[in-house]
């Protein structure tokens, strides 16, 4: 009995990492269509001749269609649920792939960036959404920062596909190429079951039990579906709740946290790491992608220890560390832009500074804001709140993609690095005082603390 027990706590904790890894292919387009910019665009400027102001709309209109996916699918996850959402998500990332691989124009090619921007910004949130409410406590910081991994390697994915396809300038097929994860998500997607608390959330009490039960590897699973149960039966779930006295402070959490993971300055790396390489001394369109790709393999490198240590060590610590390691890549980065004596060994300073700096991230903001938000709101209004968090996040990705060649102008390289990592030391002030500690808490343990009005760190 008990290792029949044992076997199927086992095969639970694989259905449920399978889960994980179909939803966070997700991640991946979101990685993919973020990253194939960076080596494109070196291409796309001059085919078009390109003007900097237009440069700058080509690689941010992606993040605009970013900002209306993510406002206006909370509610619709929340109507429609997670699963039907991320199919629809995979058919919106393939159609966007097709219309930005055939753009005659850079009309139409902006047009079909935005499109893909749609898909980014429903799954930047939904897909970690999902695996939060289908994964266990202990594993859930595991499991929701799977979906970061996945962002990472679909970065590095799009680096390497950047750099095998430059010699010939195809820039078009970088993007076509995006419709084979969409295929594989949308595909698998069809075979996974719904979220048991979104199914509570509709009165499918039955159905939300038997998946329930297959996930957690036991048929007694009665007592967490009270849990879900008494806080459905205490949340109304529209907007306004979103504003209530006791969930303002986990709605600023959220929207400042999204805040701090985009002023501080990765989407600047991510979308321009080329573009900086060159300005350091690369001359090489092919050379700067392959210095892009060691800093994307660092990326997934230390999102995997970030995945490895957030349920060990907690969310709060990695933050701090993260931040500071951030601050120094900066502040080196600017060092090294402002002397101008640094020829050749301005190249591997910047190479080095990027790759701590992406290291630092990946370990921190990169994971934790999507982990965080996915934790710390009630269930009735977990999609809204976090369709909120995430569409003012994408919105700063916006202002920081569409200002970096006005700043570089404005401060120059040195001053516009340096403004990011004081932007770092105020996000690390932030954190230290307003984000809670989650780990090992059920979410409906975590929306018990806002409701006795307690303060973060006291959880």
């Amino acid at each position: 009995m008990n290792q029949d027990v044992s076997d199927n706590k086992k095969n639970s904790s694989i259905f449920v990492c399978v889960i994980a890894a179909v939803a966070a292919f997700a991640g991946l387009l979101f990685g993919y269509d973020t990253g194939v910019i960076s080596g494109a665009i070196l291409f796309i400027k001059d085919q078009f001749a390109l003007s900097p102001t237009v440069e700058e709309a080509v690689v941010s209109a992606v993040l605009l269609g970013a900002v209306i996916g993510a406002a206006s699918s909370g509610q619709l996850s929340d109507k429609f649920g997670r699963r039907r959402v991320l199919i629809v998500t995979a058919i919106i990332f393939a159609l966007g792939s097709i219309g930005t691989a055939m753009a005659p124009s850079v009309a139409i090619l902006i047009a079909g960036r935005i499109v893909i921007g749609v898909a980014i910004g429903v799954a930047s949130f939904t897909a970690p959404l999902y695996i939060s409410e289908v994964s266990p406590a202990h594993i859930r910081g595991a499991l929701v920062s799977l979906n970061q991994l996945a962002i990472t390697c679909g970065i590095v994915f799009s680096y390497v596909v950047d750099y095998s396809l430059a010699g010939n300038e195809s820039w078009r097929w970088m993007f076509g190429i995006g419709v084979l994860p969409a295929i594989v998500l949308g595909v698998g997607m069809l075979f996974l079951p719904e979220s048991p608390r979104w199914l509570m959330s509709r009165n499918l009490g039955e159905i939300a039990k038997k998946v329930l039960a297959k996930v957690r590897g036991r048929e007694d699973v009665q007592e967490e579906i009270n849990e879900i149960k008494e806080t459905l039966g205490e949340e109304s779930g529209g907007w306004k709740e979103l504003w209530e006295p006791w969930l303002r402070l986990p709605l600023f959490i959220g929207l400042i946290l999204g805040l701090f993971q985009q002023i501080t300055g990765i989407n600047v790396v991510i979308y321009y790491a080329p573009t900086i390489f060159e300005f350091a001394g690369f001359n090489s369109a092919a050379v700067a992608i392959l210095a892009t790709a060691g800093v994307g393999i660092v990326n997934v490198a230390m999102t995997i220890v970030a995945v490895k240590l957030v349920d060990r060590v907690g969310r709060r610590p990695l933050l701090a560390i993260g931040l500071i390691g951030m601050t120094i890549s900066l502040t080196v980065l600017g060092i090294a832009f402002s002397l101008p004596t640094l020829t050749v060994a301005l190249k591997w300073i910047a190479v080095g500074s990027l790759m701590l700096y992406v290291a630092s991230f990946a370990i921190s903001l990169g994971p934790i804001f999507w982990l965080i938000i996915a934790e710390i709101y009630p269930l009735k209004i977990r999609g809204r709140a976090m369709s909120l968090a995430t569409m003012f996040s994408w919105i700063c990705n916006l202002v920081v993609a569409m200002t970096f060649l006005t700043l570089i102008q404005k401060l120059g390289k040195a001053g516009t690095f340096w403004t990011y990592g004081a932007i770092c030391i105020v996000g690390w002030v932030f954190c230290y005082f307003f984000v809670p500690e989650t780990k090992g808490h059920s979410l409906e343990e975590i929306e018990e603390h806002w409701k006795k009005r307690k303060g973060p760190r006291a959880l």
